[in-house]
């Protein structure tokens, strides 16, 4: 039996593990033993630092094998982890600061927080080079017992003082045994599809997120992924691409991925109706005849994936129901930080649907007389930090028993059903009980409500419930009609006394949200009464949450926004500040923005707009990706037809001379070639001068706006000509390997296209200049090849081919040997917090003064 969280360290599985995260735009994948190697050279990087038993740690940073590796380093030290999440606002970490008196700041990637410069630290994303000149052995970990601190967790905002919930290694392992004595019942089936992968989306530095992201998938040896990007699209990509089994997420996330779905079916021409009426059917239906029923939305998912793991918040019913009749399960906790994340927990194969599950072995579980859930058992916290002890929880009763401040009902067969949080029940001036998670229920199951948030509002007759609403757009009638509608609709599922009788259409993109998707009720309201007293001007543009989303991309203060501000002159944002506030923008609101659309936004009025018509139908003519490419059959028609068609025949027209191949030697993994640009023959006649073991494996960007139209023709395209395009297309992507590198939009999936190749071993190539050369000289490099370039993290060889522009200005098609030359120049290496512009004038200036001898 466990006695403390290190076991994990030491046990077969957690060995067995490995977590995974993208850096830039490849994916960096820790096995268990590098993690747990990392860990121990970090302790004694603590003990350098004098940092002993008891010191405290703290965590500003995003999920990543580095912080799993540091995190299980002060265990190993006894020092105490603080993990604080990387939207905390200055001000909150600095009073965390002072009430934890914390002797190391761990923070990346990116800038350091703004907090005590005194206070030493520690970039996570250089962990291991940090901590390399430390032995990896021998270590001896220091003395701890099952009641020693492993964290403080803090869970207030920014306007109070902040509460720091205290877990030991008991606490821990009150929730996390059971786990485990349940898992290895069906260890023997993991077998069958092991490993087990799990896309983590929640925060580490959340409870849930830790248990999920670190603890669980350590019993069963499986692989953790984590990513920071919520954007449906992307998520359902990497289940797909790395056949993911299992996702943990949040309740909204889900609500969005099943909006992303509903929203497929009526852009393919089909009813929504018709959807509707095939979900409605799939009800009580065997597991496979639901999975077989939705194959094509497990084909999109990826055919492995088969679970949702939803915390953090209270799932809709309605969204439980949709994925469950899709054949997946979705599993759902209970619990809060103070009870070390978990009290219940739906069994993954003994499902109850709407119920948060049944309460873990261990602990008890109580409702007062008026249904407020009370908590008993090892797995409660001592209390919260305050300076250098604990004090009692201030929820806590008598006999040991935790108030949690839900309300919640359970059922003869002991499943926990949750009914709202007690500060949030609007108590009307008769005395009766509204729960805004009813009639939020009844709110989203309207076609035309995206999202919605109940709060009280006093009125000349008590407190009555006011619901703020977020419209879909699309429909044929005006928000405020549609809201009134949808408002009308969800009173006749209602009781008398908890009909909605005062609404909104909230002005903004989304509601303030926390770390976990929760909506900040407070906020709401305060709004809400501030709008409604006339205090905010209608000139404003998403003076909350839009505003502090641009103000963290910036760098800038949180400031009001005029919606006529403008992108370029006003924000100062290139063409690449756009795409970046794009993917900023679609993470923060969970919708897709059509890029070329976004290109073309001027002002902010433009922005925000854009996000409040939600996710937009893709073009109609998008750019092919072609993921077969990477394959094994298409590689091998590709290295047969090139060695016994297309290297004699580019050798008959042009025998190329090679120059500079000295520095290709030692090079084994991944490069990035950027070349300039002369005819469209280029990529043949580099392939010609290339080692073996790096042409047999290139990836080349081909202008992407040819490869579309070659996909997508035109409407006006003769029939004939469609199929000799696509045929076209299927032969140069087959012999080449090429892929899109769009001139104007869709930067972001060609750039992670060209990451996915190199985590394929495949290398790259790329002629920055976007057009061929007019005149002999060189173009200006388009700036995306500094990103580019940064965020592939692999080195960077400098190509240039001489002698070529002469033979294209006489139209000549054939050269006499080493007429043409192609010279390589010495790998470069940039780091990932360069700047794209330093780095697109250095490798234009290093293409150009490339020459022989």
């Amino acid at each position: 039996m466990r006695q403390t969280i290190l076991s994990f360290p030491a046990d077969d599985a957690g060995k067995g593990a490995a977590f995974a995260h993208w850096r830039g735009l490849r994916v960096s994948v820790w096995p268990g033993p590098l993690v747990f190697e990392t860990a121990r050279r970090f302790a004694r990087e603590l003990e350098a630092r004098k940092i002993g038993k008891g010191d405290r740690v703290l965590f500003v940073a995003a999920n990543s094998p580095q912080w799993v590796a540091a995190f299980f380093g002060c265990l190993l030290r006894g020092a105490i982890v603080v993990p604080l999440d990387v939207t905390s606002a200055p001000d909150f970490l600095e009073r965390v600061l002072r009430q934890t008196d914390a002797k190391l700041l761990l923070y990346g990637p990116g800038e350091r927080p703004r907090v005590d410069e005194k206070l030493p630290g520690l970039n996570l994303m250089e962990l291991a080079q940090l901590v390399a000149h430390h032995p990896a052995t021998g270590y001896a970990p220091e003395p701890v017992d099952e009641n020693d601190i492993v964290e403080i967790i803090y869970t207030s905002g920014t306007t109070t003082e902040p509460k720091g919930v205290i877990l030991t290694h008991a606490n821990l392992l009150a929730n996390l045994s059971p786990l485990e004595k349940e898992v290895r019942k069906y260890l023997k089936w993991e077998r069958l599809v092991h490993p087990l992968r799990f896309l983590n989306l929640l925060p580490l530095s959340h409870i849930f997120g830790q248990f999920m992201g670190i603890f669980v998938p350590q019993l069963l040896g499986g692989e953790v992924f984590f990513q920071d990007s919520l954007n449906p699209s992307e998520i359902i990509h990497t289940a797909r691409k790395r056949r993911i089994n299992v996702i943990v997420t949040v309740p909204r996330l889900l609500e969005t991925l099943r909006e992303k779905i509903e929203r497929e079916c009526e852009t393919k021409g089909r009813d929504g109706r018709a959807l509707r009426a095939k979900l409605k059917a799939a009800e009580g239906r065997h597991f496979l005849r639901r999975w077989w029923a939705f194959r094509d939305v497990h084909r999109q998912f990826g055919w492995r994936l088969w679970a949702f793991i939803a915390g953090g918040a209270t799932l809709s019913p309605e969204t439980e129901s949709f994925w469950q009749r899709l054949g997946f399960a979705v599993v759902q906790g209970y619990g809060m930080t103070e009870t070390a994340s978990l009290v219940s927990v739906n069994h993954p194969f003994k499902l109850s649907r709407g119920s948060i599950g049944k309460t873990l072995p261990g602990q008890e579980v109580k409702l007062d007389e008026g249904g407020e859930i009370m908590v008993r058992g090892r797995n409660i916290s001592p209390g919260y930090w305050n300076g250098d002890a604990a004090r009692a929880h201030d929820s806590s009763s008598e006999e040991g028993w935790l108030r949690t401040g839900d309300m919640g009902e359970l059922d003869d067969a002991g499943n926990l059903f949750f009914k709202g949080r007690l500060k949030d029940v609007i108590v009307t001036a008769a005395g009766l009980n509204i729960y805004p998670e009813d009639l939020e229920a009844a709110l989203n199951a309207q076609p035309e409500v995206r999202a919605c948030a109940v709060v009280p509002f006093e009125t000349a007759r008590g407190p009555e419930p006011f619901a703020a609403l977020i419209m879909r757009e699309g429909g044929t009638e005006p928000a405020t009609a549609a809201a009134a509608a949808a408002v009308e609709r969800a009173n006749r599922r209602l009781a008398e006394a908890q009909r909605i009788r005062h609404w909104i259409v909230w002005p903004e993109p989304d509601f303030p949200r926390t770390a976990t998707q929760k909506v900040m009720r407070r906020k709401v309201a305060e709004e809400l009464k501030a709008r409604l007293s006339g205090h905010l001007p209608a000139t404003q543009v998403g003076a909350s949450s839009l505003a502090e989303t641009i103000a963290r991309f910036t760098g800038g203060a949180r400031a009001p926004l005029d919606a006529s501000a403008n992108l370029a002159t006003d924000l100062k944002l290139d063409s690449l500040g756009r795409v970046e506030l794009l993917s900023a923008l679609e993470d923060r609101y969970q919708v897709e923005i059509d890029e070329a659309a976004f290109t073309a936004a001027t002002t902010l009025g433009d922005v925000e707009r854009m996000i409040q018509e939600g996710p937009h139908e893709q073009s109609a003519r998008p750019y092919p990706y072609p993921e077969w490419a990477i394959g094994a059959p298409a590689r091998w028609i590709r290295l047969v037809a090139f060695y016994l068609l297309l290297l004699p025949l580019t050798r008959l027209m042009c025998w190329v001379k090679v120059s500079g191949a000295e520095h290709l030697k030692g090079l084994d993994g991944p490069l990035l070639f950027v070349s300039n640009h002369i005819t469209m023959a280029d990529h043949a006649l580099i392939l010609s001068a290339l080692p073996g073991r790096f042409r047999r494996r290139l990836a080349i960007g081909m202008e992407g706006e040819i490869l579309r139209d070659w996909v997508h023709p035109p409407e006006a395209t003769a029939r004939l000509r469609r199929i000799l395009r696509r045929l076209q297309y299927a032969l140069v992507v087959t012999l080449f390997n090429v892929f899109p590198l769009p001139k104007k939009s869709g930067f972001r999936r060609s750039f992670a296209y060209a990451g996915e190749a190199m985590d394929d071993g495949q290398s790259v190539l790329v002629f920055p200049e976007g057009k061929r050369s007019e005149d002999g000289r060189m173009n200006p490099f388009m700036n995306g090849i500094g990103v580019l370039a940064a965020e592939l993290r692999a080195p960077v060889v400098p190509v240039k081919i001489e002698g070529l522009f002469r033979l294209k200005r006489q139209k000549k098609y054939f050269a006499r040997p080493r007429e043409v030359t192609i010279l390589f120049g010495a790998p470069l290496r940039f780091s990932e917090s360069e700047e794209a512009a330093r780095i697109v004038e250095e490798l234009e200036r290093q293409v150009a003064a490339l020459k022989e001898g």
